[in-house]
């Protein structure tokens, strides 16, 4: 059988006491582990989910999340983690279209639920330990799951105004924990921080729960705090950890980092920005026996297409590395030629770990490959050695923080305002997040609009990351011949003065 729960049960087998999971003051074994995962997989039986149903989870990093992943698989059903930062609007459509039974959720996140047949709230002691909500159910066996069976669904922002639910199998999965093992050289001695939300690939995969099947420990955090995360570098001996830009910066910046021991690190994998050499350099100056992992990858791959090679930092700076085992890249024209080595096209991936598609959504799903190639939207281009440089993100995405946020679904909400004649998002850069999202609108005649209505406004209807900080009133938008807003032009223009705003604000 290929559920999650196998290779829990190999490792209670045969090492039960060793610690698969640290979270707060638990140590929680590799029995006792299998054993929640079954107790609770006879609770979901109990409340009707079976082989193949959607059971959503609107959850912060807690145990209870990893069980509630595990026990989805033991009793065959499909897990759909869903981004606790979206607003409720968000949440319902996304639960609503995946056809969830069930949907866990925070207590504290309550008022955001919506869109399943049921909704059930985890209370901080169920966070803990699902059984303090559940009770004591009887264990049950494993529903015996294939290769190609469905184990997840993840949304995703993309150029649409709605999100995209991406299906991974079990055979994605595994295949990108065999080539995560070889890139990290995971085994039952590695300990892994995991402080980005479990909701996100970034932690459950990269390399997350692999960690799990190769016998390792997860100290699992429940929120990102720079000084907590040094202490636990510290105290739990951590080996390596994946974590955005953003958190590497405020782990470099604590001024009482020479505190801690950090001398078990060996890595820490980052990627969403290019990462400068001066940056590299500090990394090393602090993290003397780590090295930083440049890295490239998507939620339609499970994560962790690219990485860049232990030594080539320096040299190769600017690049996100090369692909990663059983993985291989191309650059393509628009029209689907093959380009050679430095020319700039769109990064175009096929491989075992690559999604088969997007959820009731076939049209999308042929519109995204070449064949069996998948393309990711983003343009980059190959150097003579296979490193893969980004130079572009084609679908305009905006990351954030670490969050993807498509510019058309914040144009899709600011489009609701009467004021509005026409709008478009763009992403600008910013020291603290890498981009933030700055909205520019040309307004219809005799009326107005500011920031503060505009903030309101998307504030009821998207994710508080995706609301835009800044808002630039002009009187049309640059188009070109064909009638599509020219956002490059629109970049050119706002970049510059979106940094003198910044740095005025710093000032103050």
């Amino acid at each position: 059988m290929v559920n999650l729960s196998s290779f829990i049960r190999f490792h209670a087998q045969r090492t039960p006491d060793k610690t698969a999971l640290v979270y707060g003051a638990q140590r929680i074994s590799y029995a006792q582990f299998l054993g929640r995962i079954e107790r609770l997989g006879g609770w979901l039986l109990q409340q009707g989910v079976g082989p193949g149903d959607v059971v959503a989870v609107l959850m912060k990093n807690s145990a209870a999340f990893l069980e509630i992943a595990f026990a989805t698989s033991h009793v065959g059903a499909v897990l759909l983690p869903v981004n606790y930062r979206l607003s409720a609007d968000e949440v319902a459509y996304i639960v609503g279209d995946a056809g969830a039974r069930l949907l866990l959720v925070d207590e504290d996140l309550l008022s955001r639920a919506g869109g399943a047949d049921r909704v059930v709230a985890v209370d901080a002691q169920a966070q803990q330990d699902m059984g303090r909500l559940t009770g004591d159910c009887a264990p049950v066996q494993a529903v015996a799951r294939k290769p190609d069976d469905l184990m997840r669904l993840m949304y995703t922002s993309g150029t649409t105004a709605r999100p995209k639910g991406v299906m991974h199998s079990y055979e994605n999965f595994y295949w990108k924990n065999a080539a995560h093992q070889m890139e990290f050289e995971l085994s039952p001695e590695t300990r892994l921080l995991v402080a980005l939300p479990l909701y996100h690939v970034g932690a459950y995969d990269l390399p997350g729960v692999a960690v799990l099947w190769c016998g390792g420990t997860i100290v699992l955090h429940r929120d990102f705090d720079a000084q907590a995360v040094l202490a636990a570098f510290d105290a739990q001996r951590i080996t390596g950890a994946a974590m955005v830009p953003v958190m590497t910066g405020m782990l470099l910046a604590c001024e009482d980092r020479d505190r801690y021991d950090v001398s078990c690190l060996r890595w820490i994998c980052g990627g969403g920005e290019k990462t400068p050499e001066s940056r590299i350099r500090a990394f090393s100056e602090y993290f003397r026996n780590a090295r930083y992992i440049d890295a490239y990858g998507l939620t339609e791959s499970c994560s962790g297409d690219t990485f860049m090679a232990a030594g080539r930092e320096i040299e190769k700076i600017g690049s996100a590395g090369r692909a990663t085992l059983h993985l291989e890249i191309q650059i393509r024209e628009v029209d689907g030629t093959v380009l050679p080595a430095g020319q700039t096209g769109e990064i175009c991936l096929r491989g075992p770990k690559i999604t088969r598609g997007y959820w009731n959504d076939p049209e999308k799903t042929q519109a995204s490959f070449y064949g069996d190639w998948f393309r990711t939207g983003d343009a980059g281009h190959l150097d003579a050695e296979g490193f893969l440089f980004l130079t572009d993100r084609i679908k305009d995405m905006i990351i954030s923080g670490g969050e993807n946020i498509a510019s058309s679904e914040v144009e899709r909400v600011i489009y609701q305002l009467p004021q509005v004649r026409e709008v478009a998002v763009i992403g600008v850069p910013d020291a603290h997040w890498g981009e933030r999202p700055v909205a520019i609108v040309a307004l219809n005649p005799d009326t107005a609009l500011d920031l503060q209505a505009l903030t309101e406004h998307c504030r009821v209807h998207l994710g508080g990351f995706k609301v835009p900080r800044e808002l630039q009133l002009v009187e049309s938008l640059p188009r070109n011949a064909t009638g599509k807003v020219l956002k490059r032009e629109l970049r050119r223009l706002f970049a510059g003065q979106a940094a003198a705003n910044a740095a005025k604000e710093a000032g103050q």
